[in-house]
């Protein structure tokens, strides 16, 4: 690969532990920049699939598949020529809207006009199961060399035709396999299942309220696909013997909990995928857990590393140390790290959320004014104002410091899903310059 990205790691914490302290806490920031995909087979290197919603639904209003017919029409016109590409139709079922016959094609002007032309013609009919669409995205991307495989999905709907047990095993079967954006439109889409679908498939989920705003979404998410340049990149982490893992989380942009993805490399060493990259920056928080030492000595309490797995070559693209110090000196061994301090909000922001919401939806007012009264009160401190503000439409804020807030009477089904959705978006704290 020609131009492969630099990456470069930094690691934030307070090393300085107080005597019989056990647990150590590292933000691991990884940065790639300066990547170019390989110009010299496109093909080989990207494949997209587009699943579009075509349920009966998406025509109330007649807008919804109107701009999803036109949104596909940009994801189309956004891939490389060379790679290659699908579009799915779902409703009850899947089905083949371009090309006619299960294959992908590469992207080149004649292919691109006639997916269009046949997008252009699809009608809205029918129910709606996920699971089904993504079985034959899966089976698109089995025949395709490509080192990135990324889909979208858009839904304007629950999943009602195929139980949850049915999604969860097309997922287990997809996992690895290739990554999926997910996204929901109008109204009446379930937060839950656009969540899972990306979590599990290590992509986005989001939900558009107006219509209008999928062509721009599908530009956005088919331009990071195409801007991707390493394609399997896993968080290595190393710990010493007698210490535990307690867990590795993504923190930014989006908190993503890998501790249970992990694969064992060695007794000590584990492997956490990360997906595909390009010039971008994620955050990674790792808490082990150590035996403690004298005061005045030091331990190596994780080695980090992220690497890039190329069929059976592992190559180490950068590495960092978390260390571990113990000492008397309570000025030092106090001292609050502010990225794990911020980000341990964050997550707790996120479930807050969610546990508030489903408190909500249970009839359990108590709860889910407690949870979301807390969620109003880390959004507050942390300047998280996007929640904030989404927050406010479920709840009545009566003192945002305190989290004190009584329940919304009525509330829109789409406030909900919507605060669900972007539930575990974060953001950064800013570093103090040296």
């Amino acid at each position: 690969m020609t131009g492969q990205p630099q990456f470069v790691a930094d690691v934030d914490q307070n090393e300085y532990l107080p005597a019989g302290r056990r647990t150590v806490d590292a933000i691991v920031t990884v940065t790639a920049s300066g990547g170019e995909l390989r110009a010299s087979a496109p093909a080989l290197t990207a494949a997209e699939v587009i699943m579009i919603d075509t349920s009966g639904s998406m025509t109330m209003p007649q807008t919804k598949i109107h701009e999803a017919k036109k949104a596909t029409a940009v994801a189309i016109d956004t891939l490389r020529d060379g790679v290659a590409f699908a579009v799915i139709a779902g409703s009850a079922n899947a089905r083949m809207v371009y090309p006619a016959d299960t294959r992908m094609v590469p992207a080149d002007p004649r292919t691109r006009a006639e997916a269009k032309e046949a997008v252009a013609r699809l009608r809205a009919e029918g129910g709606t199961a996920i699971g089904r669409w993504l079985h034959l995205a899966n089976y698109l991307f089995a025949y395709q060399p490509a080192e990135v495989k990324h889909a979208i999905l858009l839904t304007d709907g629950q999943n009602q035709h195929e139980t949850p047990q049915e999604l969860q095993a097309v997922l287990d079967q997809c996992e690895g396999k290739f990554t999926c954006d997910s996204r929901g439109v109008g109204a009446d889409w379930v937060a839950d299942e656009l969540r899972k679908v990306a979590s599990t498939l290590l992509g986005t989920a989001d939900g558009l309220e107006d219509p209008a705003e999928l062509p721009a979404a599908f530009r956005a998410m088919t331009e990071g696909a195409m801007g991707k340049s390493v394609a399997d990149v896993k968080l290595r982490v190393w710990t010493p013997a007698g210490a535990t893992l307690r867990f590795v989380k993504q923190v930014f942009p989006q908190v993503e909990d890998l501790t249970g993805r992990g694969v064992d490399v060695s007794a000590r060493i584990g492997d956490y995928p990360t997906g595909a990259w390009g010039a971008e920056s994620r955050d990674y928080h790792i808490s082990v857990e150590v035996e403690p030492q004298a005061v005045g000595e030091e331990l190596l309490a994780a080695r980090v590393s992220v690497v890039g797995v190329d069929g059976p070559t592992i190559q180490v693209l950068t590495e960092r140390l978390v260390l571990a110090r113990w000492t008397d000196d309570t000025e030092l061994s106090t001292r609050i790290n502010p990225q794990v301090a911020h980000y341990t909000g964050q997550a707790e922001l996120a479930a807050a959320i969610q546990e508030g919401l489903k408190a909500r939806d249970a009839g359990d007012a108590e709860t889910a004014t407690a949870k979301l009264g807390r969620a109003v009160q880390l959004a507050n401190e942390s300047g998280h104002t996007d929640t904030a503000k989404l927050l406010a439409r479920v709840v009545d804020v009566v003192d945002a410091p305190t989290g004190t807030v009584r329940l919304k009477k009525q509330v829109a089904g789409v406030d909900a899903e919507l605060t669900n959705v972007r539930s575990v978006k974060t953001i950064r704290v800013k570093k103090k310059q040296d």
